[in-house]
Protein backbone atom coordinates (compact mmCIF):
# COMPACT_ATOMS: atom_id res chain seq x y z
CA UNK A 1 0.00 0.00 0.00
CA UNK A 2 1.42 3.40 -1.00
CA UNK A 3 1.78 6.34 1.40
CA UNK A 4 -1.05 8.16 -0.41
CA UNK A 5 -3.34 5.14 -0.01
CA UNK A 6 -2.43 4.84 3.68
CA UNK A 7 -3.20 8.53 4.24
CA UNK A 8 -6.55 8.19 2.44
CA UNK A 9 -7.49 5.13 4.52
CA UNK A 10 -6.50 6.88 7.77
CA UNK A 11 -8.46 9.99 6.75
CA UNK A 12 -11.49 7.83 5.92
CA UNK A 13 -11.46 6.12 9.30
CA UNK A 14 -11.00 9.42 11.10
CA UNK A 15 -13.82 11.01 9.10
CA UNK A 16 -16.34 8.29 9.93
CA UNK A 17 -15.45 8.40 13.61
CA UNK A 18 -15.80 12.18 13.62
CA UNK A 19 -19.39 11.77 12.40
CA UNK A 20 -20.14 9.17 15.09
CA UNK A 21 -18.23 10.96 17.84
CA UNK A 22 -20.43 11.51 20.91
CA UNK A 23 -19.67 15.24 21.07
CA UNK A 24 -20.57 15.64 17.39
CA UNK A 25 -23.83 13.74 17.89
CA UNK A 26 -24.68 15.91 20.90
CA UNK A 27 -24.16 19.05 18.84
CA UNK A 28 -26.29 17.55 16.06
CA UNK A 29 -29.04 16.78 18.58
CA UNK A 30 -28.99 20.37 19.86
CA UNK A 31 -29.36 21.72 16.32
CA UNK A 32 -32.20 19.36 15.42
CA UNK A 33 -33.98 20.17 18.70
CA UNK A 34 -33.50 23.89 18.08
CA UNK A 35 -34.97 23.61 14.57
CA UNK A 36 -38.01 21.74 15.91
CA UNK A 37 -40.10 20.65 12.92
CA UNK A 38 -42.65 17.89 12.35
CA UNK A 39 -42.11 14.20 12.94
CA UNK A 40 -41.33 11.76 10.13
CA UNK A 41 -43.02 8.50 9.11
CA UNK A 42 -42.35 6.86 12.48
CA UNK A 43 -44.18 9.57 14.42
CA UNK A 44 -41.27 10.20 16.84
CA UNK A 45 -41.21 13.88 17.80
CA UNK A 46 -38.28 16.18 18.48
CA UNK A 47 -39.19 16.16 22.19
CA UNK A 48 -38.84 12.36 22.24
CA UNK A 49 -35.53 12.32 20.35
CA UNK A 50 -33.25 12.72 23.38
CA UNK A 51 -34.68 9.71 25.20
CA UNK A 52 -34.67 7.62 22.01
CA UNK A 53 -31.00 8.37 21.29
CA UNK A 54 -30.05 7.65 24.91
CA UNK A 55 -31.52 4.17 24.53
CA UNK A 56 -30.43 3.38 20.95
CA UNK A 57 -27.35 5.52 20.21
CA UNK A 58 -24.76 2.73 20.45
CA UNK A 59 -26.94 0.38 18.42
CA UNK A 60 -27.33 2.98 15.65
CA UNK A 61 -23.60 3.73 15.62
CA UNK A 62 -22.75 0.03 15.28
CA UNK A 63 -25.26 -0.39 12.43
CA UNK A 64 -23.70 2.55 10.59
CA UNK A 65 -20.16 1.17 11.03
CA UNK A 66 -21.27 -2.18 9.61
CA UNK A 67 -23.26 -0.57 6.75
CA UNK A 68 -26.45 -2.13 8.12
CA UNK A 69 -28.25 1.10 9.02
CA UNK A 70 -31.30 1.75 6.83
CA UNK A 71 -32.78 5.27 6.81
CA UNK A 72 -36.57 5.57 6.91
CA UNK A 73 -38.46 6.98 3.89
CA UNK A 74 -39.16 10.70 4.10
CA UNK A 75 -42.73 11.86 4.66
CA UNK A 76 -43.99 13.88 1.70
CA UNK A 77 -45.81 17.14 2.38
CA UNK A 78 -46.68 20.00 0.05
CA UNK A 79 -46.53 23.74 0.60
CA UNK A 80 -48.13 26.27 -1.76
CA UNK A 81 -45.96 28.40 -4.05
CA UNK A 82 -46.70 31.98 -5.13
CA UNK A 83 -47.67 30.88 -8.65
CA UNK A 84 -50.33 28.50 -7.36
CA UNK A 85 -48.23 25.35 -7.70
CA UNK A 86 -47.08 23.26 -4.76
CA UNK A 87 -43.54 22.51 -3.62
CA UNK A 88 -42.95 19.00 -2.34
CA UNK A 89 -40.96 18.66 0.87
CA UNK A 90 -39.55 15.46 2.30
CA UNK A 91 -39.54 15.27 6.11
CA UNK A 92 -37.08 12.67 7.45
CA UNK A 93 -37.53 11.08 10.86
CA UNK A 94 -35.93 13.00 13.72
CA UNK A 95 -33.28 10.27 14.09
CA UNK A 96 -32.34 10.58 10.43
CA UNK A 97 -32.27 14.37 10.77
CA UNK A 98 -29.80 13.99 13.64
CA UNK A 99 -27.51 11.67 11.68
CA UNK A 100 -27.69 13.91 8.61
CA UNK A 101 -26.81 16.91 10.78
CA UNK A 102 -23.85 15.00 12.23
CA UNK A 103 -22.60 14.36 8.67
CA UNK A 104 -23.08 18.02 7.72
CA UNK A 105 -21.07 19.20 10.74
CA UNK A 106 -18.09 17.11 9.65
CA UNK A 107 -18.25 17.66 5.89
CA UNK A 108 -19.13 21.37 5.81
CA UNK A 109 -15.70 22.61 7.04
CA UNK A 110 -14.04 20.42 4.40
CA UNK A 111 -16.18 21.70 1.53
CA UNK A 112 -16.13 25.33 2.68
CA UNK A 113 -12.55 25.48 1.42
CA UNK A 114 -13.75 24.46 -2.06
CA UNK A 115 -16.88 26.58 -2.41
CA UNK A 116 -16.96 29.83 -4.38
CA UNK A 117 -16.83 33.21 -2.66
CA UNK A 118 -19.99 34.22 -4.53
CA UNK A 119 -22.03 31.22 -3.39
CA UNK A 120 -24.23 32.42 -0.53
CA UNK A 121 -26.85 29.77 0.18
CA UNK A 122 -26.82 27.58 3.31
CA UNK A 123 -23.31 28.55 4.33
CA UNK A 124 -21.93 30.01 7.56
CA UNK A 125 -21.70 33.80 7.74
CA UNK A 126 -23.46 34.19 4.39
CA UNK A 127 -26.97 35.32 3.58
CA UNK A 128 -29.42 36.53 0.96
CA UNK A 129 -28.54 40.09 1.97
CA UNK A 130 -24.87 39.54 1.09
CA UNK A 131 -25.84 38.01 -2.26
CA UNK A 132 -27.94 41.10 -3.07
CA UNK A 133 -25.13 43.43 -1.96
CA UNK A 134 -22.68 41.65 -4.26
CA UNK A 135 -25.12 41.78 -7.16
CA UNK A 136 -25.57 45.55 -6.66
CA UNK A 137 -21.81 45.93 -6.78
CA UNK A 138 -21.76 44.21 -10.18
CA UNK A 139 -24.66 46.31 -11.47
CA UNK A 140 -23.11 49.61 -10.48
CA UNK A 141 -19.80 48.61 -12.06
CA UNK A 142 -21.48 48.36 -15.45
CA UNK A 143 -22.50 44.68 -15.54
CA UNK A 144 -26.18 45.27 -16.19
CA UNK A 145 -27.04 42.50 -18.65
CA UNK A 146 -28.35 39.54 -16.69
CA UNK A 147 -28.39 35.85 -17.50
CA UNK A 148 -31.15 34.54 -15.23
CA UNK A 149 -31.04 30.74 -15.39
CA UNK A 150 -33.88 28.80 -13.78
CA UNK A 151 -33.14 25.17 -12.93
CA UNK A 152 -36.26 23.09 -13.39
CA UNK A 153 -37.15 21.30 -10.12
CA UNK A 154 -33.48 21.11 -9.15
CA UNK A 155 -33.93 19.21 -5.90
CA UNK A 156 -36.09 16.61 -7.67
CA UNK A 157 -33.78 15.99 -10.65
CA UNK A 158 -30.24 15.64 -9.25
CA UNK A 159 -28.55 12.55 -10.68
CA UNK A 160 -27.41 10.37 -7.76
CA UNK A 161 -24.50 8.76 -9.60
CA UNK A 162 -23.18 12.14 -10.72
CA UNK A 163 -23.49 13.58 -7.22
CA UNK A 164 -21.82 10.59 -5.56
CA UNK A 165 -18.93 10.68 -8.03
CA UNK A 166 -18.37 14.36 -7.19
CA UNK A 167 -18.49 13.63 -3.44
CA UNK A 168 -15.95 10.80 -3.79
CA UNK A 169 -13.36 13.21 -5.19
CA UNK A 170 -13.15 14.68 -1.69
CA UNK A 171 -14.60 12.08 0.69
CA UNK A 172 -12.46 8.94 0.47
CA UNK A 173 -14.67 7.05 2.88
CA UNK A 174 -16.70 4.13 1.60
CA UNK A 175 -18.85 3.85 4.74
CA UNK A 176 -19.75 7.52 4.77
CA UNK A 177 -20.41 7.71 1.03
CA UNK A 178 -22.56 4.57 1.32
CA UNK A 179 -24.59 6.21 4.11
CA UNK A 180 -25.12 9.36 2.03
CA UNK A 181 -26.31 7.25 -0.92
CA UNK A 182 -28.74 5.44 1.38
CA UNK A 183 -30.28 8.79 2.29
CA UNK A 184 -30.61 9.67 -1.38
CA UNK A 185 -32.48 6.44 -2.18
CA UNK A 186 -34.40 6.05 1.10
CA UNK A 187 -37.70 6.61 -0.67
CA UNK A 188 -40.74 8.83 -0.14
CA UNK A 189 -43.95 7.94 1.69
CA UNK A 190 -47.08 9.62 0.36
CA UNK A 191 -50.61 8.61 1.35
CA UNK A 192 -49.20 5.54 3.08
CA UNK A 193 -47.38 4.30 -0.03
CA UNK A 194 -43.57 4.23 -0.25
CA UNK A 195 -42.04 4.87 -3.65
CA UNK A 196 -38.33 4.75 -4.48
CA UNK A 197 -36.28 7.91 -5.13
CA UNK A 198 -34.04 7.23 -8.10
CA UNK A 199 -33.14 10.90 -8.59
CA UNK A 200 -33.19 14.06 -6.49
CA UNK A 201 -32.35 15.21 -2.98
CA UNK A 202 -35.69 15.82 -1.19
CA UNK A 203 -36.00 19.31 0.30
CA UNK A 204 -36.52 19.18 4.03
CA UNK A 205 -33.56 17.10 5.15
CA UNK A 206 -30.51 18.53 6.94
CA UNK A 207 -28.20 17.06 4.33
CA UNK A 208 -29.92 18.39 1.20
CA UNK A 209 -28.56 21.98 1.34
CA UNK A 210 -24.96 20.75 1.56
CA UNK A 211 -25.49 18.23 -1.25
CA UNK A 212 -27.02 20.91 -3.47
CA UNK A 213 -24.01 23.16 -2.89
CA UNK A 214 -21.62 20.30 -3.66
CA UNK A 215 -23.44 19.64 -6.93
CA UNK A 216 -23.74 23.28 -8.00
CA UNK A 217 -20.16 24.02 -7.00
CA UNK A 218 -19.36 22.38 -10.34
CA UNK A 219 -21.30 25.18 -12.04
CA UNK A 220 -19.51 27.78 -9.90
CA UNK A 221 -16.11 26.41 -10.93
CA UNK A 222 -17.09 26.53 -14.59
CA UNK A 223 -18.25 30.14 -14.31
CA UNK A 224 -15.06 31.12 -12.48
CA UNK A 225 -12.95 29.35 -15.08
CA UNK A 226 -14.63 31.47 -17.76
CA UNK A 227 -14.04 34.65 -15.75
CA UNK A 228 -17.76 35.37 -15.37
CA UNK A 229 -19.28 37.38 -12.53
CA UNK A 230 -22.17 35.73 -10.73
CA UNK A 231 -23.98 35.21 -7.45
CA UNK A 232 -25.68 31.98 -6.46
CA UNK A 233 -28.01 31.21 -3.58
CA UNK A 234 -28.86 27.49 -3.65
CA UNK A 235 -30.27 26.89 -7.15
CA UNK A 236 -30.93 30.61 -7.81
CA UNK A 237 -28.04 31.74 -9.99
CA UNK A 238 -27.57 35.14 -11.62
CA UNK A 239 -24.75 35.79 -14.11
CA UNK A 240 -23.98 39.37 -15.16
CA UNK A 241 -22.15 40.66 -18.26
CA UNK A 242 -21.74 44.00 -20.01
CA UNK A 243 -23.59 43.46 -23.29
CA UNK A 244 -26.69 41.77 -24.66
CA UNK A 245 -24.61 39.81 -27.15
CA UNK A 246 -22.41 38.39 -24.39
CA UNK A 247 -25.51 37.56 -22.31
CA UNK A 248 -27.10 35.54 -25.12
CA UNK A 249 -23.82 33.73 -25.74
CA UNK A 250 -23.43 32.86 -22.05
CA UNK A 251 -27.05 31.73 -21.79
CA UNK A 252 -26.57 29.26 -24.64
CA UNK A 253 -23.22 27.86 -23.51
CA UNK A 254 -24.03 27.59 -19.80
CA UNK A 255 -27.37 25.91 -20.55
CA UNK A 256 -25.47 23.26 -22.51
CA UNK A 257 -22.99 22.81 -19.65
CA UNK A 258 -25.77 22.41 -17.06
CA UNK A 259 -27.71 19.89 -19.10
CA UNK A 260 -24.84 17.92 -20.64
CA UNK A 261 -22.24 17.96 -17.86
CA UNK A 262 -24.38 18.15 -14.72
CA UNK A 263 -27.40 16.24 -15.98
CA UNK A 264 -29.80 18.95 -14.78
CA UNK A 265 -32.67 20.55 -16.67
CA UNK A 266 -32.90 24.27 -17.46
CA UNK A 267 -36.41 25.71 -17.52
CA UNK A 268 -36.36 27.47 -20.90
CA UNK A 269 -39.64 29.31 -20.26
CA UNK A 270 -38.44 30.95 -17.04
CA UNK A 271 -34.78 31.46 -17.95
CA UNK A 272 -34.11 34.77 -19.67
CA UNK A 273 -31.70 37.53 -20.59
CA UNK A 274 -32.88 40.63 -18.77
CA UNK A 275 -32.05 44.00 -17.25
CA UNK A 276 -32.04 44.80 -13.49
CA UNK A 277 -35.57 46.30 -13.45
CA UNK A 278 -36.97 43.13 -15.04
CA UNK A 279 -35.86 40.50 -12.54
CA UNK A 280 -36.90 39.20 -9.15
CA UNK A 281 -34.02 37.72 -7.19
CA UNK A 282 -34.42 36.30 -3.68
CA UNK A 283 -37.58 38.40 -3.28
CA UNK A 284 -35.86 41.64 -4.30
CA UNK A 285 -36.46 43.94 -7.25
CA UNK A 286 -34.19 46.74 -8.47
CA UNK A 287 -34.62 50.31 -9.68
CA UNK A 288 -32.57 53.21 -11.04
CA UNK A 289 -32.21 56.40 -9.01
CA UNK A 290 -32.21 59.80 -10.71
CA UNK A 291 -28.40 59.72 -10.68
CA UNK A 292 -28.33 56.35 -12.45
CA UNK A 293 -27.40 54.26 -9.40
CA UNK A 294 -29.14 50.89 -9.13
CA UNK A 295 -30.67 50.21 -5.72
CA UNK A 296 -32.72 47.36 -4.20
CA UNK A 297 -36.36 47.31 -3.21
CA UNK A 298 -38.77 44.52 -2.28
CA UNK A 299 -40.24 43.10 -5.46
CA UNK A 300 -43.90 43.92 -6.05
CA UNK A 301 -44.82 40.24 -5.55
CA UNK A 302 -42.99 40.23 -2.20
CA UNK A 303 -44.93 43.28 -1.03
CA UNK A 304 -48.21 41.75 -2.17
CA UNK A 305 -47.40 38.57 -0.26
CA UNK A 306 -46.61 40.64 2.86
CA UNK A 307 -49.94 42.48 2.54
CA UNK A 308 -51.81 39.19 2.18
CA UNK A 309 -50.19 37.87 5.35
CA UNK A 310 -51.11 40.98 7.31
CA UNK A 311 -54.65 40.81 5.96
CA UNK A 312 -54.87 37.19 7.06
CA UNK A 313 -53.71 38.08 10.58
CA UNK A 314 -56.18 40.97 10.86
CA UNK A 315 -59.34 39.17 9.80
CA UNK A 316 -62.23 40.33 11.97
CA UNK A 317 -63.75 36.85 11.92
CA UNK A 318 -60.70 35.33 13.63
CA UNK A 319 -61.60 34.82 17.30
CA UNK A 320 -58.35 35.64 19.06
CA UNK A 321 -57.37 38.14 21.74
CA UNK A 322 -55.82 41.44 20.71
CA UNK A 323 -52.59 40.61 22.58
CA UNK A 324 -52.22 37.29 20.76
CA UNK A 325 -52.93 38.95 17.44
CA UNK A 326 -50.32 41.64 18.09
CA UNK A 327 -47.73 38.98 18.99
CA UNK A 328 -48.30 37.17 15.71
CA UNK A 329 -48.29 40.40 13.71
CA UNK A 330 -45.04 41.53 15.32
CA UNK A 331 -43.33 38.25 14.41
CA UNK A 332 -44.30 38.62 10.75
CA UNK A 333 -43.52 42.35 10.54
CA UNK A 334 -40.10 42.07 12.20
CA UNK A 335 -39.11 39.00 10.18
CA UNK A 336 -40.15 40.46 6.82
CA UNK A 337 -38.57 43.88 7.35
CA UNK A 338 -35.36 42.43 8.81
CA UNK A 339 -35.01 40.37 5.64
CA UNK A 340 -35.51 43.40 3.37
CA UNK A 341 -33.71 45.89 5.61
CA UNK A 342 -31.22 47.00 2.90
CA UNK A 343 -34.04 47.79 0.48
CA UNK A 344 -35.64 51.18 -0.11
CA UNK A 345 -39.30 50.90 0.88
CA UNK A 346 -40.25 53.90 3.01
CA UNK A 347 -43.32 54.78 0.92
CA UNK A 348 -44.57 51.18 0.81
CA UNK A 349 -44.15 50.74 4.56
CA UNK A 350 -45.94 54.04 5.22
CA UNK A 351 -48.95 52.88 3.18
CA UNK A 352 -48.99 49.45 4.82
CA UNK A 353 -48.71 51.03 8.29
CA UNK A 354 -51.76 53.24 7.62
CA UNK A 355 -53.77 50.28 6.37
CA UNK A 356 -52.69 48.09 9.31
CA UNK A 357 -53.68 50.68 11.93
CA UNK A 358 -57.11 51.03 10.32
CA UNK A 359 -57.65 47.27 10.32
CA UNK A 360 -56.68 47.08 14.01
CA UNK A 361 -59.18 49.85 14.86
CA UNK A 362 -61.81 47.94 12.94
CA UNK A 363 -61.05 44.79 14.97
CA UNK A 364 -61.24 46.65 18.29
CA UNK A 365 -64.50 48.36 17.26
CA UNK A 366 -66.06 45.00 16.50
CA UNK A 367 -64.76 43.46 19.76
CA UNK A 368 -66.50 46.20 21.76
CA UNK A 369 -69.72 44.72 20.31
CA UNK A 370 -72.58 46.71 21.87
CA UNK A 371 -73.31 50.39 21.43
CA UNK A 372 -73.24 50.82 25.20
CA UNK A 373 -69.78 49.22 25.49
CA UNK A 374 -68.47 51.35 22.62
CA UNK A 375 -69.84 54.49 24.19
CA UNK A 376 -68.24 53.73 27.57
CA UNK A 377 -64.93 52.72 25.98
CA UNK A 378 -64.71 55.93 23.96
CA UNK A 379 -65.47 57.99 27.05
CA UNK A 380 -62.67 56.23 28.97
CA UNK A 381 -60.28 57.06 26.12
CA UNK A 382 -60.96 60.77 26.44
CA UNK A 383 -63.66 61.33 23.81
CA UNK A 384 -66.36 63.89 24.70
CA UNK A 385 -69.80 62.62 25.64
CA UNK A 386 -71.47 63.99 22.51
CA UNK A 387 -68.90 62.61 20.05
CA UNK A 388 -68.73 59.27 21.85
CA UNK A 389 -72.49 58.85 21.70
CA UNK A 390 -72.77 59.87 18.06
CA UNK A 391 -69.99 57.44 17.02
CA UNK A 392 -71.06 54.55 19.27
CA UNK A 393 -74.64 54.58 18.00
CA UNK A 394 -73.69 55.05 14.35
CA UNK A 395 -75.23 52.59 11.92
CA UNK A 396 -72.21 52.79 9.63
CA UNK A 397 -70.12 49.66 8.93
CA UNK A 398 -67.11 48.61 11.00
CA UNK A 399 -64.81 49.58 8.14
CA UNK A 400 -66.42 53.00 7.71
CA UNK A 401 -66.21 53.79 11.43
CA UNK A 402 -62.58 52.67 11.57
CA UNK A 403 -61.51 55.71 9.56
CA UNK A 404 -63.47 58.23 11.63
CA UNK A 405 -61.58 61.01 13.39
CA UNK A 406 -63.03 59.91 16.74
CA UNK A 407 -61.53 56.41 16.46
CA UNK A 408 -58.22 57.83 15.20
CA UNK A 409 -58.01 59.91 18.39
CA UNK A 410 -59.34 57.24 20.76
CA UNK A 411 -57.31 54.37 19.28
CA UNK A 412 -54.30 56.35 18.13
CA UNK A 413 -51.12 54.84 16.76
CA UNK A 414 -49.34 55.87 19.95
CA UNK A 415 -51.84 53.90 22.04
CA UNK A 416 -51.40 50.88 19.77
CA UNK A 417 -47.62 51.17 20.13
CA UNK A 418 -47.96 51.25 23.91
CA UNK A 419 -50.09 48.14 23.56
CA UNK A 420 -47.07 46.52 21.92
CA UNK A 421 -47.86 46.67 18.20
CA UNK A 422 -44.82 47.13 15.94
CA UNK A 423 -45.65 49.30 12.93
CA UNK A 424 -43.88 48.41 9.66
CA UNK A 425 -42.67 51.97 8.97
CA UNK A 426 -41.23 52.42 12.47
CA UNK A 427 -39.38 49.11 12.39
CA UNK A 428 -38.07 49.76 8.87
CA UNK A 429 -36.69 53.18 9.85
CA UNK A 430 -35.08 51.61 12.91
CA UNK A 431 -33.27 48.74 11.16
CA UNK A 432 -32.47 50.74 8.01
CA UNK A 433 -30.59 53.40 9.99
CA UNK A 434 -28.63 50.68 11.82
CA UNK A 435 -27.04 49.36 8.62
Amino acid sequence: MTNVEIRKERTSMELLEKVLNDNNLIEAYKQVYKNKGASGVDGVTVDELGKYMYMHKEEIKEQIRKRKYKPSPVRRVYIPKENGDKRGLGIPTVVDRLIQQAIVQVLSPIYEKQFSETSYGFRPNRSCEKAITKLLEYFNNGYTWIVDIDLQKFFDTVCHDKLISIIMRTVHDGELVSLIRKYLVSGVMENGVVRPTEVGTPQGGNLSPLLSNIMLNELDKELEKRGLRFTRYADDCIIVVQSEKAANRVMESITKFIENKLGLKVNVEKSKVARPKQIKYLGYGFYYTKTGIIKPKPHLKSIQKFKRKIKQLTKRSWSISLDQRITKLNQVIRGWINYFRIADMKVSMSNITSHLSRRIRCIIWKQWKTCRHRYESLMKLGITKEKAKRTAYSRASYWHNSMSIVLHVAISNERLKRKGLVFPLDHYLKVHTEI
